[in-house]
């Protein structure tokens, strides 16, 4: 076999290359590119100037987050465009000339720096972002030299089977790739779209919460189906597989699909939303906090969480304080002595608890919602006394207006020289000798 001369094939690569610069093609090739790249400049600024999206961004950004993408993808315009040119450029070029290589090699490296700007400027995890760059642009330079399939028929060769079960390096390294690109692009997608959806002032609370929720099932569901199908997996073989399910369902998993079940009827009949303030059947009380497919979380005013399975809600009763009104209402009591005159006492009452700023008052707000004071009953020591008052919210946490009120309220009587009585008991003492020897009253207190 003859040696070839490593110093003539490089004589022989130079020549050739040489020759192809004395040519005109080339530079014909590079005038092409440059004048692609001009009308990719300007047409992306058209586009900007015609989309103000694209223009301006959005303020403050974390609220608009597609407004905020769209704004960020828009620096991707020229060089998109520009390889939109290139392609075309490319086509064309193979009916003049045999070499074309510049344009291709212009279209690739243009490719390759759209992928990392894509990444630099959607992607805000720097691990994510390395990820992609170090996994994504080897594979799209592979594709685009035309060694990709070269490569994967090498790697589909090397595997294992048992049985029925083949195993290739191809397959794990597909369902590592695909499966975490996957698994990414479902996180973000399902906390982006939530995210919009209850940022929509036009629905209802109740309404943005089903529609979050119902958009992260259907996302769940489609990013599975997905991965089955990365995995390699007929979906017509789960037939068999739904039918175990079913039976497991029917013994193991009851109370686990009950759960699930539970927590889908409460989000489409709305009976519990988030904010809502709710008091189980067994006395605790809290506000949820979180709807999940299998349990509801209970937040209570002195920083505990209560999680309670979405069956509860379905097959006990319970109490949502804030289900269809805010507003509620609470009232205080408090005693005087049997000589206040009650009816003026009343409307000084009535008139302090008023100025508070939480409780509903005023010529806009019904009568029958306006503070109110009434004798409760008549006691052994005094006059047993209550107010009524409505306010927003539950009177608790930083809500708390009960305790107010009642200050007010002993501020007002002491100002106005109101007596609040101490219990009073009558005390008679007996003589043996001489029979009742006094009948005095006295103070316990």
């Amino acid at each position: 076999m003859e040696n070839k001369n490593p110093i003539k094939e490089f004589e022989q690569q130079l020549f050739h290359f040489l020759d192809m610069l004395s040519q005109g093609e080339i530079y014909s090739e590079l005038g092409v590119i440059t004048l692609i790249y001009v009308l990719a400049w300007l047409l992306a600024a058209r586009v900007r100037k015609v989309l103000p999206v694209l223009r301006t961004p959005p303020s403050p950004p974390e609220q608009y987050p597609l407004k905020n993408l769209a704004f960020r993808c828009g620096k991707l315009l020229f060089p998109v465009f520009a390889i939109m040119m290139l392609r075309l450029a490319v086509e064309f070029s193979e009916w003049f000339t045999e070499e074309g290589w510049i344009m291709r090699v212009a279209l690739t490296i243009a490719i390759l720096l759209v992928f990392l700007s894509f990444v630099n400027i959607t992607i805000r995890s720097k691990a994510v972002a390395a990820w992609f760059r170090w996994v994504g642009t080897p594979l799209i330079f592979l594709h685009l030299v035309g060694a990709l399939d070269d490569i994967v028929a090498v790697l589909d060769s090397v595997a294992v089977q048992v049985g029925n079960i083949r195993v290739s390096s191809y397959g794990v390294m597909r369902l590592v790739v695909f499966g975490s690109l996957l698994f990414w692009l479902g996180r973000v997608s399902s906390a982006t779209g939530q995210t919009i959806i209850r940022r929509q002032e036009s629905l209802d609370i109740r309404t943005r919460e089903v529609l979050a929720k119902l958009f992260e099932i259907g996302l769940t569901m489609v990013v599975v189906l997905l991965l089955l199908q990365v995995m390699g997996i007929n979906l017509t073989a789960l037939a068999v597989f739904g039918g175990a399910v079913g039976v497991g369902l029917g013994f193991g998993l009851q109370s686990i699909a009950s759960n699930f079940i539970s927590g889908i009827i409460i989000l489409l009949d709305r009976s519990v939303t988030v904010g809502d303030y709710v008091e189980l059947e067994d006395g605790r009380t809290g506000i949820v906090t979180q709807l999940n497919m299998r349990s509801t979380t209970l937040e209570t005013y002195d920083g505990k969480d209560i999680v309670v399975p979405n069956e509860k809600f379905i097959t006990s009763s319970f109490t949502n304080w804030t289900h269809k009104n805010n507003k509620q209402r609470y009232r205080v009591d408090f005693s005087v002595a049997y000589k206040t005159d009650v009816r003026s006492m009343v409307e000084l009452v009535k008139k302090a608890v008023a100025e508070h700023p939480q409780v509903l008052s005023g010529d806009k707000v019904p009568f029958e919602e306006r503070p109110d004071c009434e004798i409760d009953s008549f006691g052994d020591s005094g006059i047993n006394m209550f107010v009524e008052f409505w306010m927003e919210g539950i009177d608790d946490g930083r809500n708390r207006v009960g305790g107010d009120l009642l200050l007010i309220i002993l501020e007002t009587l002491q100002q106005n020289g109101i007596e609040i009585p101490f219990p009073q008991r009558e005390v008679r003492i007996l003589d043996p000798e001489h029979g009742p020897a006094s009948n005095q009253p006295s103070d316990d207190g």
